[in-house]
């Protein structure tokens, strides 16, 4: 537990460097103009497709009827919307979460590499093109899980643990392998990775807390959905920083971890070597022309 909080400390405190917030305005600009691309091309389609859908579910428009009934029928209007919102969430939380991985994660742990563990040898046990089918596979799975996971977030407890999960174990195993794919060679990111999962897990989990805080923006009241050309560059950029502090809380915690590891190997190779005996004497091998070895004697002879 101290080494992780250890590296959390160290890892908010290098967010504050300028290079790490130099760095996190690109996957910012990309997503924003991803987003807002996209929404300007289907934005009213898709709001529409989803009308039409909520509209076959005799739940949901007798919920809807009560909120005339009450005076609240302006919430009418702004249903669809909120939910292509809620529903769009969990995919600009991954693609965040990727484009931090790509464009930051590598430049991060060059710092922290610099800074804190100069002389550490680099056995480059992850290519780039190794980390890249990683987070791929990693993402596939972490979205088909949000996928089938998506009846349980109409459950009001459920909503709130079951995407952070999920989130935290794609968090974990992305930044994890990344961290240490250029300083520890393959049988040591394993090892690590295997003696550290639990703690690992945990520090992906709480980072899916972190990043699905942005979330609550859209929880706290549908008016703010006429603000969501504002508010949505402000969500994107909220949840850029917080897996930039993820990746470098797993630089931290993974380079230090190797570091570790390596010192106690050293140690163990040089416990294991026989010590050589300044007082003994071997004999000389025998072998073809090697006279055999004969004691000193000790007659008085002529």
């Amino acid at each position: 537990m101290k080494p992780m909080l250890h590296a959390f400390w160290r890892a908010a405190v290098y967010c504050m460097h300028p290079r790490v917030i130099a760095l996190s305005f690109l996957p910012l600009v990309l997503m924003v103009a991803l987003s807002f691309g996209l929404g300007y091309f289907f934005w009213e389609s898709t709001v529409a497709s989803v009308t039409a859908w909520l509209e076959t579910y005799g739940f949901v428009q007798g919920a809807l009827g009560w909120l005339d009934r009450v005076g609240m029928g302006a919430l009418r209007a702004v249903f669809a919307p909120l939910l292509v919102l809620v529903l769009a969430t969990p995919v600009i939380v991954v693609l965040s979460l990727l484009l931090v991985a790509l464009f930051m994660t590598p430049a991060m742990v060059e710092l922290v590499g610099q800074r804190r563990f100069p002389a550490m040898e680099r056995k480059q046990g992850g290519s780039l093109i190794v980390s890249v089918l990683w987070s791929l596979g990693s993402t596939l799975l972490a979205l088909v899980a949000l996928l089938v996971s998506m009846p349980l977030w109409l459950v009001p407890p459920l909503v709130l643990i079951v995407p952070p999960l999920i989130w935290g174990w794609l968090t974990y195993r992305v930044f994890a392998f990344d961290a240490l794919a250029v300083h520890a060679s393959a049988p040591e990111r394993k090892a690590l990775m295997r003696e550290h999962r639990g703690t690992l897990l945990l520090m992906g989990i709480l980072s899916g807390y972190l990043g699905a805080a942005p979330s609550l923006i859209w929880a706290s009241g549908a008016m703010l959905i006429a603000l969501a050309p504002l508010l949505i560059p402000v969500a994107i950029w909220i949840y850029t920083l917080v897996f930039a502090f993820a990746s470098l809380w797993f630089a931290h915690f993974a380079l230090a971890a190797l570091e570790r590891l390596r010192a106690t190997t050293a140690v163990e190779i040089l416990e294991a070597e026989p010590q050589a005996d300044p007082g003994r004497i071997d004999p000389p091998p025998d072998g073809p022309g090697t006279p055999p070895f004969l004691p000193p004697s000790t007659s008085s002879g002529s």
